[in-house]
């Protein structure tokens, strides 16, 4: 584990630490605890927001892949049309995100419920647990990932037209250039008509507002979910790890422990929950992150300088994503693990052997760790992140290969 610096004295609640994530969603209208909002009116407007936005978003998804089959046919384009791929891969990563959310809703929103009845109370307890630790070192690593990856939908959307507002204002240029952040196909001239072009632009804005939100709250939800269980992982560790069976009777010691296997057991359920909501998103995710890191890394070793910064956000907000996923998926692993280690380095030796019976029973249990396990992906940890890099460095080579004869 890493270093913990002092606690804070401030009692904490689940809604601080989920309360991120969930009302960054509300963003672009999806509140996951909308069933429970007696305000009838609010919860319709936030439904047709949501609605709204993802029809608009898709459109300009369509016209995206419109663009690129009508250039990839040419090599002349090739480069060309490998610009949009990394956006189309973003669109698609974001669009299955979201899919999998609506799936999972009723899901996802028990597991909170779970996790919110196992949550610490009071100041006393969170000391215990180390609730402001946790919590800290989440914030810090959301607040990172998602300025990283909404910094990426907002360079490549309001880039040309602040370039185009400086040169033309400022810098004496004659004509106001009316280019768009990401290749798209438009079905009719978007850029003759200035009126026509904003309209469009903004719709564009919004509709890559709605991808980025949608792609890192699926993973800020992740994050919050598996340092919870982290969370109790660990406390479970320390518990026994700091338990002496010689200071209490044979009955208190076997009933300490007997709540700690169905506190154990409790836990382990919730990760397969987890797993469960979160597996095939996750999956879809990683295929879709290597052709992305792919054609990103493409674009910055052969285009220009302007086009290098852009794509390099973009590539070190997917690399970042796919290791945050991993990071955490780590941490379960690690967290759970732990737990045989502390049972078997307690002191049990002076204990009853019904004691020793339960505590085989939990070291047997820990030796399958909690994991999320995308179908064909080994468990997520350290070892994933690195199967992704080179599985994107083999569409890389592939691509620079075909580029460069």
């Amino acid at each position: 584990m890493f270093g913990r610096k002092k606690e804070k004295r401030e009692l904490r609640t689940f809604k601080d630490l989920t309360r991120f994530p969930l009302v960054f969603y509300k963003t672009i209208g999806e509140d996951l605890y909308a069933e429970r909002d007696k305000n009838r009116l609010r919860r319709y407007l936030f439904r047709i927001y949501l609605i709204w936005g993802f029809l608009n978003f898709n459109a300009y998804v369509v016209g995206e892949i419109a663009y690129f089959i009508v250039h990839i046919t040419s090599t002349t384009t090739l480069l060309e049309a490998t610009a949009v791929a990394p956006c189309i891969g973003f669109s698609f990563m974001a669009d299955f995100k979201q899919i999998g959310m609506t799936v999972n809703r009723k899901t996802l929103v028990k597991l909170l419920d779970d996790l919110s009845e196992m949550f610490p109370l009071t100041l006393e307890k969170q000391r215990s647990y180390h609730v402001t630790f946790y919590e800290r070192h989440m914030n810090s690593v959301m607040t990172l990932f998602t300025i990283l990856c909404m910094t990426y939908t907002s360079s490549f959307s309001f880039y040309p037209a602040i370039k185009s507002t400086i040169k033309y204002y400022f810098m004496g240029s004659e004509i106001f250039e009316r280019n768009y952040g990401f290749h798209i196909y438009f079905p009719y001239d978007a850029e003759t008509d200035l009126t026509v072009y904003w309209f469009s632009y903004w719709g564009l804005a919004h509709c890559a507002y709605v991808a980025g939100v949608s792609y890192v709250c699926v993973d800020l939800l992740l994050i919050t979910t598996i340092t919870q269980l982290t969370m109790h992982f660990n406390y479970i560790a320390d518990t026994l790890e700091a338990y002496n069976g010689d200071d209490h009777s044979d009955e208190e010691n076997v009933k300490f422990l007997q709540d700690l296997v169905v506190y154990h057991s409790r836990a382990l359920d919730l990760s397969e929950e987890v797993n469960n909501i979160f597996s095939f998103t996750i999956l879809w995710n990683f295929i879709a992150a290597s052709f992305v890191i792919c054609f990103a890394g493409f674009q910055i070793t052969a285009s220009n300088v302007e086009d290098i910064v852009l794509y390099f956000i973009f590539f070190s907000a997917s690399l970042v994503q796919v290791f945050v996923v991993c990071y955490y998926g780590d941490e379960m692993i690690s967290s759970s693990s732990r737990i045989g280690h502390a049972a078997f380095n307690h002191n049990w030796l002076s204990c009853s052997t019904d004691y020793k019976r339960i505590l085989q029973y939990i070291i047997m249990r820990s030796q399958k760790p909690a994991s999320i396990r995308p179908p064909t992906f080994p468990p997520i940890s350290f070892q994933t992140f690195m199967k992704v890099i080179s599985m994107s460095y083999q569409f890389f080579a592939l691509l620079r290969t075909t580029y460069y004869g």
